[in-house]
């Protein structure tokens, strides 16, 4: 089944309990502070790990203190985006900035390259390989992925009664229901609503 301009929808899952995100955090954080850093960037700004890689550190400094706000051109759909960069999101991009001033993506590879002044962001397969990892430590029958990170901001959204709609704007998704096949929501969710509502 795709989502959205054939996003896989199952192949990675939300990391749906607070417990397990701070389990994960965890892991990620033993594997390298980028990893934990990537997560906490990407479940707080909801993007794709293509775009969310693609963020320098001239965006950084560009934000404003007062109302931070990142423009953006989404690589898989070029549409524009505008994202209010949140507090944790902004503590660890300044972070990041302050520890690594001479990088010139927020997440830079370490690894050397053949042309040793060539600057590029951390390979998407290496923090997808981190991400899996590190969720199968805490969730064996969870797939988690670099998706996860988008997956877990709508699903928290939804969790905390949002809209389906409003949910779906932020994950920049054609339709509603895309939006809740890529979240998770499912019938077990649906029927629970009936045993968790009663007018």
């Amino acid at each position: 089944m795709a989502a959205d301009a054939g996003v896989p929808v199952n192949t990675v899952e939300a990391v749906k309990t607070p417990e397990q995100r701070t389990q994960l955090e965890a892991q990620l954080l033993d594997a390298g502070q980028v990893y934990f850093d990537i997560w906490k960037v990407g479940v707080n700004l909801a993007l794709r790990i293509s775009d969310l890689l693609t963020i320098t550190m001239a965006d950084v400094k560009a934000l404003d203190r007062k109302q931070p706000v990142l423009h953006l051109v989404e690589g898989k759909t070029g549409k524009k985006r505008k994202l209010v960069v949140n507090n944790p999101a902004i503590a660890i991009m300044r972070r990041r900035l302050d520890d690594n001033p001479k990088h010139k993506y927020l997440f830079q590879s370490e690894a050397v390259n053949v042309d040793r002044r060539r600057k590029q962001p951390i390979n998407r397969r290496s923090v997808c390989r981190v991400f899996e990892k590190a969720g199968q430590k805490i969730a064996p029958k969870v797939s988690i992925g670099t998706h996860s990170m988008r997956k877990t901001r709508g699903y928290a959204m939804y969790d905390a009664g949002r809209s389906i709609e409003s949910i779906c704007k932020v994950l920049n998704h054609s339709t509603p229901a895309v939006t809740m096949r890529y979240i998770g929501i499912d019938q077990r969710d649906i029927d629970q609503s009936y045993v968790e509502f009663e007018l």
